[in-house]
């Protein structure tokens, strides 16, 4: 990792996760399922990283997509819901917040059918069976970028 791509993942923690928190908390969840929204977020974002990346906007689709899966499973939907939008807020490029809206809700879908087997195991579980998943939705392009893929 470089110079400037470290400064921008510090950039992002250090701003992204007092916003993800407060919009747990803003959604009505509690000290410790806040701190698990932390958690799966987290899982999400370094899962998303290591098996989206090398294609424009996939990494981001598949981030967005595990992430509201895994949030609507362990909460439910209103809340994966309430804290997606509390993500978005304030957000400058329009564009790029509808194609997290679009990923977030095919996310929210397959967390609300699938989260019986989600929340079985652990987070390493669900990821190893939410990754093949995304990667599905993408080559379908049900998870979408700015640009076709």
């Amino acid at each position: 990792m470089g110079a400037n791509e470290t400064i921008r993942t510090v950039s992002l923690a250090a701003t992204t996760v007092p916003r993800l928190f407060a919009s747990a908390r803003k959604a009505g969840l509690g000290m410790g399922e806040s701190a698990k929204v932390l958690w799966i977020s987290e899982g999400a974002w370094r899962t998303a990283a290591a098996r989206g990346s090398g294609v424009p906007g996939r990494r981001n689709a598949l981030r967005h997509f595990m992430w509201q899966a895994l949030l609507t499973a362990h909460f439910e939907r209103a809340v994966a819901v309430a804290i997606a939008e509390a993500q978005e807020e304030g957000t400058t490029n329009q564009q790029d917040s509808r194609v997290d809206q679009h990923n977030n809700g095919v996310g929210q879908d397959y967390g609300a059918a699938q989260g019986d087997e989600l929340t079985r195991g652990s987070l390493s579980d669900a990821l190893d069976v939410l990754v093949p998943v995304a990667l599905e939705k993408w080559e379908r392009d049900e998870l979408i970028w700015i640009k076709p893929h």
